[in-house]
């Protein structure tokens, strides 16, 4: 059985199928005892839109679920492919060409953001592959 990635939100607005969801993603330091007395206990809310499973009403206080394999590819397309990017840009860059650090540099950085526009321009593709779920609690 292919493993589940579950947070539970709370549903903001609701749009034909998709539902928009609040989550406040905690840190490990929540499950401590003292940590209203600690600075490093921090909290997000992230918000997301996932397919709904179930009938849903702005309010109700809901599971979203992901398949782990789905936010390993994710966490390769987020941070892994674009260092590996960069690094070929550099590598390429120093062994072909004569130019300075500086400006091989700056091209391998610029590769980034061309990666991260490339992405963007792509997203409703990627949308499609990376669906959330919800269900009620």
């Amino acid at each position: 059985m292919e493993e589940v990635i579950r947070h539970e939100g709370v549903v903001m607005s609701v749009s034909g199928q998709m539902a928009h969801i609040s989550i406040v993603q905690t840190s490990a330091c929540q499950a401590c005892k003292a940590h209203n007395m600690c600075m490093s206990a921090e909290s997000k809310v992230k918000e997301m839109d996932a397919l709904m499973l179930e009938p849903m009403q702005v309010g109700d206080r809901v599971e979203v679920q992901v398949k782990e394999h789905l936010a390993w590819r994710a966490v390769f397309l987020a941070y892994v492919l674009p260092f590996l990017v960069m690094m070929a840009v550099m590598l390429i860059l120093l062994a072909v060409t004569a130019l300075s650090d500086a400006v091989v540099g700056t091209a391998s950085l610029s590769s980034i953001a061309l990666y991260y526009l490339l992405l963007t321009v792509f997203s409703k593709r990627l949308s499609r592959q990376f669906s959330f779920t919800a269900r009620k609690v």
